[in-house]
């Protein structure tokens, strides 16, 4: 299964919707937004993307709690099972043990994959191009044996994108 993940979206939602496009048209069956939303714009993105999401609160996204019907927003650390994997969402890394297959977080602005004692470690970096000038956002490929992560980055002023391939194997 392929999952196209992104966070701190900020307030550039037509940087959010390249991400968004970008995932689908590279074939994302679920995406994952790991927080600091900002923008109910970014929600109505993920609503209308065609495939079931998930998204959770950061820091900045206290003012969404109004829409928290409306959307599938989730309070951090939120765990679910997807694609026989068990998962982990947050925004902030507070929460980083290892309970879970795949621990996905934001907040830091920085791109992270690291698998450690089975279990993945994942930030997508930011897809606002805020901190530095990348948009950046990850494909991750679940198999019965293998993790294959893909990170996609670019500058905001070009169209495409950059990628760097990553692989684990798995062990369920």
């Amino acid at each position: 299964m392929k999952i196209g993940i992104f966070s701190d979206t900020h307030k550039k939602s037509a940087l959010s919707k390249e991400v968004v496009d970008h995932l689908l048209k590279n074939g994302a069956e679920f995406l994952i937004h790991a927080g600091d939303i900002v923008e109910v714009e970014v929600l109505e993105q993920l609503k209308n993307s065609g495939v079931k999401y998930v998204a959770v609160y950061g820091n900045n996204d206290a003012h969404l709690v109004h829409y928290h019907n409306k959307y599938n927003l989730v309070q951090e650390p939120y765990y679910f099972k997807l694609a026989n994997t068990r998962f982990k969402l947050m925004h902030l890394p507070f929460y980083m043990s290892p309970d879970a297959d795949i621990v996905l977080f934001g907040h830091t602005h920085i791109f992270e994959c690291d698998f450690k004692n089975n279990t993945l470690f994942l930030n997508p970096g930011e897809a606002c191009a805020r901190n530095k000038p990348l948009v950046e956002c990850a494909m991750l490929d679940i198999t019965d044996n293998k993790y294959s992560v893909t990170y996609y980055n670019k500058d905001p002023k070009h169209s495409d994108f950059i990628e760097s391939h990553f692989f684990f194997e798995r062990t369920i």
